[in-house]
């Protein structure tokens, strides 16, 4: 299954792709693509829901766009593996770790290098800008992908391929990842992780880095997973 939200800001609608590419509405089935649908009962009450007699979500409904912080000199783009949390996870084994994943999607883990590593204090804020971290289009149940470290992923800018890579090249795979930050803290229903993105990020160009820019348009995407289409605009 392929879940999305979709709609204007604040007031986005839960949405499922049926086997056409159509948009669905599923706000009759559950009140949003939340925690509680994302859980093993929640994904169970979706997957026995009739998605051909839903009702079609037309024209070209808003999944997401990036805005250029007003002060942003270094906007970079990072194509990631997103990891979804289906269940509750504390303290579980690299071994059972999968059982407490709902699915995987595409996330750009937009920074801004100037405000993560030149304005003094953590990375926190240049990984934090409203509309920073779009994820999807959607996400796909982790039934549909047998392997998330068998997936081609890229990047483009403005059609220029920038990153093309494959998520086999992980430093730590998904089932590491979740046991590892279940050590810390609980991992919720709904939590995503980002993984980490191959080479070909704006600043790691030479001599001079690639930065976005407003007009910009960027595009991502990993095998199996859907791809992100943001045009990068000003904020007001």
């Amino acid at each position: 299954m392929k879940l999305l939200r979709y709609g204007a800001p604040g007031a986005e609608k839960p949405g499922i792709l049926d086997a056409d590419g159509k948009i669905r509405d599923l706000s009759g089935i559950v009140g949003d693509i939340d925690g509680a649908a994302l859980s093993p009962e929640g994904l169970t009450k979706i997957k026995a829901a009739d998605v051909s007699s839903l009702p079609v979500v037309g024209g070209d409904p808003r999944l997401g766009d990036t805005v250029v912080p007003r002060a942003s000199k270094k906007l970079d783009y990072e194509v990631e593996l997103g990891i979804v949390i289906g269940k509750k996870a504390k303290y579980v084994s690299e071994a059972d770790a999968l059982d407490y994943v709902a699915g995987y999607c595409v996330v750009n883990d937009v920074s801004e290098r100037e405000f993560q590593a030149e304005r003094s204090g953590q990375w926190t804020k240049g990984k934090s800008c409203d509309t920073f971290g779009p994820t999807g289009p959607w996400m796909v149940t982790k039934d549909e992908i047998p392997d998330p470290q068998a997936l081609g992923i890229w990047a483009k800018v403005n059609g220029e391929t920038r990153q093309d890579g494959n998520t086999n090249t992980m430093v730590y795979g998904p089932a590491f990842l979740v046991h590892y930050l279940s050590q810390f803290f609980t991992l919720e229903p709904g939590d995503v992780i980002p993984t980490g993105t191959p080479p070909g990020v704006g600043m790691g160009f030479k001599p001079e880095p690639k930065y976005l820019k407003a007009g910009d348009v960027v595009e991502l995407g990993i095998d199996g997973l859907g791809v992100q289409r943001q045009t990068c605009v000003a904020d007001s």
